[in-house]
């Protein structure tokens, strides 16, 4: 008797469910709780109260923005990308010496200037384009590309 290809039927997604998920906007409920998170992070910088967990969401945010950037949406977020990659790197450095994370003022202003940019990009694009910049930037990560320096 001869082997044959019984084709399965998954009923659990709705591919038109998903399409159509994927080419709205991303809800302002879920935006809002990204919001708060990268603000309370920066909100700890400034207060001096900041742990290594807020140091993880801004290393997160910052490059998401720049992946951002390279795609094309935004590319005029990359100079304060850039100040606050070098503002996240001298705070990295003194948390192993010391063990405290601190900022400069300038490198607090960098990274609202990056929140700002961020939360434009965020807003502009769809959600499928969204979810694709945060796989890439985590493959990046993954691999150790040698545009990402902040890692958490």
């Amino acid at each position: 008797m001869r082997k044959r290809c019984i084709r399965k039927v998954w009923a659990r997604v709705d591919p038109i469910a998903l399409a159509i998920a994927g080419a709205t906007m991303t809800t302002d409920a879920d935006l809002d709780k990204l919001r708060m998170r990268e603000l309370s992070a920066i909100e700890s910088f400034a207060r001096g109260t900041a742990t290594p967990s807020d140091f993880r969401d801004l290393c997160d945010l910052l490059n998401v923005t720049e992946t951002f950037a390279g795609m094309g949406v935004g590319p005029e977020a990359k100079p304060s990308c850039a100040a606050a990659e070098a503002a996240l790197l001298a705070c990295k450095d003194q948390y192993e010496v010391d063990g405290t994370m601190d900022l400069t003022g300038a490198g607090l202003r960098a990274l609202q200037d990056v929140f700002e940019f961020h939360d434009l990009q965020r807003t502009a694009v769809d959600r499928s384009t969204y979810e694709r910049a945060i796989a890439k930037t985590r493959n990046r990560i993954r691999s150790a590309h040698p545009s990402v320096k902040v890692l958490a």
